[in-house]
């Protein structure tokens, strides 16, 4: 197969050298050249972003939801050369090759970025790009791979496969490849060094976004299709969940039992099935399971436990809501028989905003009058009938499904999104979801892995996934705890790989337990292994000061919280190959155990500058490996030196109020710099202005910590924080501050490496 699509796609680069020599007009916007084969146009829609698209006259790009942005005026002059016309910006240069048309990104000297070496839109479209080299991104595959250079990925949306057209490279770009369709992306293939992506239809539309630093490619690809908002606090403790608690009581059991054994909890879910049979899609409870859901809720809420509930964008073909959709057109007709086996559900036409608007009301009419704080889209790829493939037959509001296939996650979480905004306005948004696409950051949406077997293998895929997701832009993500099939919790073997899994989870941006079969509460396992899993929840809860800060920082600069470490250390050529570590924030370097009945492991500390055991304070020298212990009660985990790592006290719920002292751990050896972020916890007030930061500056020279005034304020926040603040290596050495607001210092004159 990939042989003949290779020779299809010969025609790519003779295609560009039969064309006679192209003719370039300049346009408001940009630059267009016109060739034998279609209209090639250049335009500069922010300050590192170029805009690029090639079809036939008139072809003003593919359907592209993502992308919401208007583009900024940006100044731009065309200059005329014997053989290449080029437009230069403040910050990039794009020349144009007369020749061929074939496009070069330059930096504003000159040196080359990225080339082009050809392009078709006559079968489908292929672009080709003379690059080689590591190429991340391309959403969630599990494959194993970090850097997928010599192979083939596919996107095309499927249960464990999130299908996200962005890419970066270390070299210091990313594409935007602006096209739904199914599309293959080949990588350093045998055939030569270069770069081909092929989709089933449209045209050449991607913007080329330019960093160097992958983290400003990242805030380029957030401009252009929406910042991440805030979720609350609660998010990031503690959660617990099943497939699935089949009754009120089993569910409001599972909370107050982690209440009665002081274990911290944050938000239990409830997984589907919990609807009479022939109801899916009603969004109604079984009364005779669940006979009182508001009431559910408001226990759980009593117990300041959050609780989301699992709803489909599938529905049993005599709901009512089937049927009121079904009237405006916003279902896919049951006429397709590989899609819909006879008697079966239907699915809602997400592209229809008609639809989607209809949709959200039914769910908010039957579920979110009860209180529920957040929505679980399962299956939100569309999973149809199970035959995912056949989502190209469909006739969507927006097209064939051929060209609009990989976007409907999109559409799908922007109408619960849009929806809970409006109608659920106290809360903060909230969405898990097992599919993604380009621009899903802005739905206040957290992707997880699908549903992963609970083996050592299936796990280890999940850290080079994750990272390739969140180089991808979209920043939160998310695992079921221990694989979603299999596994018992009474057998040793399996208890092993559960607790690294759950090591792993402490240092995701969602810590969530779940599965399929035996129950896997912290109870269910043995007393040795429910120990470690106290130490490590009360770890989580410990870092919530630094994990909201982070968050805060996806919000507000674009960051990125699960970091591969080719954000961070981009010219360390060993660190860009490492599939099983990253930084999580920019202070901690965390190297998860990801084989059975190991004692050590090795870890490369990246960079020039020193790193500190998180366990022990033990100073290590950066660029060399090191074995670090790693026996079943310890993941590896560093702090990068110049650091000012925040640990709070142990809470059993994250807004839970507290007196005790937040730590503020200094790792000396070089300069550094935190912004510590406090709001409300919940709602919309921050975006108006209602949050406090309190930004603290290490001079290592001096051994001084400065804590400077407070800026801003909102409501319910403490007059007073308490601090004890110490030195990484030397953790003894304790200075108790209570903080007012006021800009304060510290000295730690013995605070040394």
């Amino acid at each position: 197969m990939w042989k003949s699509l290779f020779l299809a796609g010969a025609s790519v680069w003779a295609l560009s050298a039969q064309a006679a020599a192209p003719a370039m007009q300049r346009v408001g916007t940009g630059m267009q050249v016109r060739t034998d084969a279609g209209v090639l146009t250049i335009e500069p829609v922010a300050p590192r972003v170029i805009h690029v698209r090639f079809g036939p006259a008139g072809f003003a790009g593919n359907y592209n939801p993502a992308v919401i942005a208007p583009p900024e005026k940006i100044a731009f002059k065309i200059d005329e050369g014997a053989d290449a016309w080029t437009l230069s910006t403040a910050d990039l240069r794009v020349r144009v090759a007369r020749a061929d048309g074939n496009v070069t990104f330059q930096t504003p000297d000159g040196k080359d970025v990225l080339q082009e070496g050809g392009r078709d839109v006559t079968h489908g479209v292929t672009q080709r790009f003379n690059t080689g080299g590591i190429v991340y991104g391309l959403g969630q595959h599990q494959n194993g791979l970090l850097d997928y250079s010599g192979n083939i990925v596919r996107l095309q949306q499927a249960n464990r496969d999130v299908a996200v057209p962005v890419l970066v490279s270390p070299k210091g770009f990313g594409i935007l490849w602006n096209n739904a369709a199914v599309t293959n992306v080949e990588l350093d293939l045998p055939s030569g060094p270069a770069m081909l992506l092929r989709s089933e239809a449209g045209g050449v539309d991607y913007h080329f976004m330019y960093g160097p630093e992958l983290d400003d490619v990242i805030k380029d690809y957030r401009h252009l299709t929406g910042t991440a908002p805030m979720m609350a606090r609660w998010t990031w403790g503690l959660w617990q969940s099943k497939e699935h608690y089949a009754t009120q009581d089993e569910l409001l059991g599972i909370a107050a039992k982690y209440r009665e054994m002081k274990v911290p909890l944050d938000a239990v879910i409830q997984d589907w099935q919990y609807w009479a049979p022939g109801q899916w899609g009603s969004h109604a409870f079984d009364k005779s399971r669940y006979p009182d859901p508001a009431a559910m809720v408001k226990k759980l809420h009593d117990e300041h436990v959050h609780a989301i509930i699992s709803v489909w964008a599938r529905l049993d073909p005599d709901t009512a809501n089937t049927k009121a959709l079904d009237a405006i057109g916003g279902l896919y007709p049951a006429t397709y028989p590989n899609v819909y086996p006879a008697g079966k559900g239907r699915w809602y036409d997400a592209y229809n905003p008609r639809a989607r608007d209809l949709y959200w009301r039914q769910v908010m009419r039957g579920l979110g009058t009860l209180g529920f704080d957040g929505w679980w889209l399962d299956a939100s790829e569309a999973e149809l009938g199970g035959w995912w493939g056949q989502m190209r037959d469909v006739k969507t509001a927006a097209g064939p499904g051929s060209v609009v296939y990989n976007a409907y996650p999109l559409l799908h979480t922007t109408a619960v999104h849009d929806g809970m905004v409006r109608d659920q306005h106290e809360k903060r948004a909230f969405i898990l979801t097992r599919s993604a696409y380009a621009g899903q950051q802005r739905n206040a949406a957290i992707t997880w892995s699908g549903d992963t077997m609970g083996t050592w293998d299936v796990f280890r895929r999940q850290v080079p996934a994750a990272l390739n997701f969140t180089m991808s832009g979209i920043p939160y993500w998310s695992a079921d705890i221990g694989g979603f099939f299999g596994g018992k919790p009474k057998d040793p073997a399996y208890a092993e790989l559960f607790t690294r899994w759950f090591q792993f989870g402490v240092f995701n941006p969602m810590f969530r337990v779940h599965g399929t079969g035996d129950s896997k509460e912290i109870w269910q396992f043995d007393d040795a292994t429910q120990a470690i899993l106290r130490r490590y929840i009360d770890l989580r809860y410990r870092l919530l000061p630094y994990i909201y800060s982070a968050s805060w920082d996806v919000t507000h600069n674009d960051g990125t919280m699960m970091r591969a470490l080719a954000f961070d250390f981009r010219d360390d050529v060993q660190a860009l190959h490492i599939p099983d570590e990253y930084m999580f924030g920019k202070a901690l370097l965390v190297a998860p155990v990801v084989q059975a009945t190991a004692q050590a492991r090795e870890v490369y500390l990246p960079g020039k500058d020193a790193w500190f055991d998180f366990w022990t304070g033990a100073k290590l020298d950066a660029g060399r490996v090191v074995t670090a212990k790693a026996d079943i009660a310890t993941i590896p985990v560093y702090v990068r030196a110049g650091s000012i790592l925040p640990l709070g006290p142990v809470k059993q719920f994250a807004d839970e109020k507290s007196d005790a002292p937040i730590d503020l751990v200094v790792y000396p050896g070089k300069d550094g710099a935190y912004e510590l972020y406090d709001d409300g916890g919940d709602g919309y007030a921050y975006q108006k202005g209602a949050y406090a930061l309190v930004r603290m500056t290490w001079h290592d020279g001096a051994k001084r910590l400065d804590i400077a005034a407070r800026q801003g304020r909102y409501d319910g926040m403490p007059a007073r924080q308490a601090f004890a603040v110490h030195c990484g290596p030397q953790a003894g050495a304790i200075v108790k501050v209570v903080y007012d607001g006021k800009a304060t210092s510290v000295a730690l004159p013995h605070c040394g490496g």
